[in-house]
């Protein structure tokens, strides 16, 4: 298996929002070695397809059904990679030279009307050859969007009057503004750039992670395939709206898509998402509502790391929302070698990618500010059957690269003609989780076990869990909470404590020693008067 992964800053400064994870990578394990991948929910039905006239440039008689079902016949045809013809003025355009190419706030879509958003295109050209078009209308009727060279602004070393008269063949993507901090500015709300990568923001948060429209054949050994957006259709907004809906098509050599947004800025920016898949061929894994994001190192993870800031991640775990109330966390890692974990879930509540440490002190970074990055949760709207949660870990020496990527495999593997419907919200902000009684992981840490005084190296493992918060944060400070600990046979637990932090948390003390060098699957929890009164905590210890 071949891995790979694209430099995410490099891609960032270039016009590309998030960058490719992998084509594989050596062997994972899995937390549920066992999970099979679920059924496909029932086809949309039949209906005349939406009506573009002859050259393209207008949609008629338009509705999510009609656009599915132009999808749909699509999928039907072989897919046909268009060579992407780009005039020599952009295909010869530099790294640099590209980064100095900005778009003109007063050219934003909307911009003189009375709208709470403003729409602006990113500049194609060598650095971001993933065209898209963008169709603009009323929900029945939309004309596409056109973009010349005059809505950009050159900066040195570029000349100017070289590109003012160009046509632009399409655009690499586009970003929404919105007053999202105060009524007098808009702000970035969201992104659509490259492939078919987007990401959000919440109030009072930076860009972090990415998610996708689809994951295919991620980290298996048949190479990984990145459908693309290659069409949007954007229904403009009336005066004082608050929400945007965007319809885009999908298009790869193994499927079509028919997608379907609303967005609602906020505290979280919300996201309903429906996403109709058409197959033109079978794939090995469908990776459904995919999260992409960077974890470099952090306290339970920093593996000789020489560097002043204590923490570097976008996010610090996965969390998932089982249907019979249960809440496991597993934090992240920058593992040695590419690893691999499933769990094995029958329609859950939500999962996602967090950023649960929001302490400035703990990463030190006045230029990236970690502490600000986004969370995202994603939460299933119906039942999507059995299937899996996977979680990518990819070995990283540089925050530049996403390392990280966790998505949802149905049961049931797609085949050529296979249907399917996917209904989700997505919750960006510094906040993405529905609130909670029970007390949460807040910090995991490892270091060697043994006598802090004795000289020789120990042989086990120490591991502490802080949960803090929920129904035990005011318990007397005499109360006994009891450790629940699995560990399986690859390790001897040699000693679990629990301690009281100064916080009016608990603290979990892990102590373990290896049998044998298969990866360590770990779980622990807390109970009291034999009711559970944590989360679950999963930990994959791996190395040393």
């Amino acid at each position: 298996m071949k891995q790979s992964s694209l430099s995410r800053r490099a891609a960032l400064k270039a016009g590309l929002a998030g960058a490719a994870l992998l084509a594989g990578g050596r062997y994972g394990f899995a937390q549920d070695p066992q999970a099979e991948p679920p059924a496909a929910p029932p086809a949309p039905a039949a209906v005349p397809g939406a009506a573009p006239n002859a050259d393209g440039t207008v949609v008629e008689n338009f509705d999510f059904e009609s656009f599915s079902a132009m999808m749909r016949r699509r999928a039907s045809q072989p897919f046909v990679e268009t060579p992407i013809q780009l005039p020599d003025l952009l295909a010869k355009l530099s790294y640099d030279e590209h980064r100095a190419i900005r778009f003109i706030p007063d050219h934003a879509l909307w911009r003189s009307d009375p709208a709470n958003f403003q729409l602006q295109a990113f500049y194609p050209g060598a650095q971001a050859r993933d065209l898209t078009r963008i169709f603009v209308g009323d929900g029945k009727r939309f004309q596409l969007q056109t973009f010349t060279g005059a809505d950009f602004e050159y900066r040195a070393p570029l000349d100017p009057t070289k590109f003012q008269n160009l046509v632009l063949p399409g655009i690499a993507g586009f970003r929404l503004h919105y007053p999202l901090q105060r009524p007098d500015y808009f702000d970035e709300l969201v992104t659509f750039l490259g492939a078919s990568y987007f990401r959000a923001l919440g109030m009072n948060t930076r860009y972090g992670l990415s998610a996708r429209g689809l994951a295919i054949n991620t980290a298996t050994q048949t190479p990984e395939e990145f459908p693309r957006f290659s069409a949007f259709y954007i229904v403009k907004p009336g005066p004082g709206e608050n929400d945007i809906r965007i319809f885009a098509e999908l298009d790869s050599a193994s499927l079509t898509g028919a997608y379907a947004f609303t967005i609602s800025p906020g505290p979280q920016t919300v996201m309903e998402v429906t996403a109709r898949l058409y197959f033109r061929n079978a794939v090995d894994r469908l990776g459904v509502a995919p999260l992409t994001s960077m974890f470099t190192f952090g306290e339970n993870d920093r593996r000789l790391r020489d560097d002043f800031r204590p923490e570097v991640h976008d996010n610090d775990g996965l969390s998932i929302h089982r249907r019979n109330g249960e809440r496991l966390w597993r934090p992240l890692r920058n593992p040695e070698a590419l690893a691999l974990s499933y769990f094995q879930e029958a329609s859950p509540v939500a999962f996602g990618l967090l950023q649960r440490d929001r302490d400035f002190s703990h990463y030190e970074d006045t230029e990236s500010r970690y502490e600000v990055r986004p969370s995202l949760m994603i939460e299933p709207i119906g039942d999507w059957g059995k299937g899996m949660i996977e979680l990518v870990e990819i070995p990283t020496k540089a925050e530049i690269n996403d390392n990280i990527v966790a998505f949802w495999v149905p049961e049931k593997r797609p085949e050529a003609g296979s249907q399917y419907e996917f209904r989700y919200r997505m919750r960006w902000g510094l906040a993405a989780e529905a609130p909670y009684i029970l007390a949460q992981v807040q910090g995991t840490f490892g270091g060697p076990g043994g006598n802090p005084a004795e000289e020789k190296p120990s042989d086990t493992k120490l591991f502490a869990i802080n949960f803090e918060g929920g129904t035990i944060a005011s318990l007397p400070l005499d109360t006994k909470l009891d450790p629940i600990v699995d560990v399986p046979d690859s390790a001897e637990l040699v000693h679990v404590a629990l301690d009281r932090l100064p916080s009016g948390g608990w603290r979990m003390a892990i102590e373990l020693r290896r049998k044998s060098d298969v990866p360590v699957e770990l779980r622990a929890k807390l109970s009291m008067s034999q009711r559970i009164v944590s989360e679950t905590w999963l930990y994959q210890w791996t190395g040393a």
